[in-house]
């Protein structure tokens, strides 16, 4: 039986916390140390994500996917037919994980550089980490997971803190597939 993710970095979270208790931050060597393992941590991270790209480009599954996207939250319209490729699908996916990781990036630092917080470079050179090796694009190009269960397309957001608030995930069943068809609510194919 394994932990979920959420559990997992919790108890990372935790315990580098105790660490970070015990480093001396005002040493300059130290800091420089913890900024340069920060910094080696986002540059696998990338690494990781541009393998993946190319591993998706040089697959080049051009599979017909469709789905419905929910409509935004608060939004009387009923959610609109996307019809994609897998291959364009997981660039997509792929484009907006790096994003979250460049997001991660500025704000910490911000953090350290404006507000002078040192404690969490030793947390996020591993979270992030963490992360980009279980992704699910990561698992099914990298790791060689088939996507099947939780791996099928259109991925299930990540159970999280804002998750009440979003309107629910996307549909890829037929009948959901169908009825957004006949409705006529989108149907572009993107590229």
């Amino acid at each position: 039986m394994a932990l979920s993710p959420q559990i997992t970095n919790l108890v990372i979270i935790l315990g580098m916390m105790q660490v970070a208790k015990r480093i001396p931050f005002e040493d300059p060597f130290v800091l420089n140390a913890c900024r340069a393992t920060y910094a080696i941590s986002n540059i696998l991270i990338l690494g990781i994500y541009l393998y993946t790209k190319s591993v998706i480009d040089k697959k080049k599954d051009l599979t017909t996917l469709k789905y419905v996207e929910p409509a935004p939250m608060g939004s009387s319209e009923e959610g609109k037919l996307v019809t994609t490729t897998i291959h364009a699908y997981d660039v997509g996916q792929l484009k907006s994980l790096m994003r979250s990781q460049m997001m991660g990036v500025l704000m910490m630092g911000v953090m350290h550089f404006y507000f002078k917080y040192t404690n969490p470079l030793l947390i996020q050179s591993i979270i992030p980490l963490k992360g980009a090796l279980e992704a699910n694009l990561v698992k099914i190009h990298i790791w060689g997971q088939p996507a099947a269960g939780d791996l099928k397309r259109p991925f299930k957001a990540a159970a999280g803190f804002m998750q009440g608030l979003q309107s629910g995930p996307a549909q890829s069943d037929k009948k959901a597939v169908e009825a957004a068809e006949r409705a006529g609510r989108g149907g572009a194919k993107e590229e």
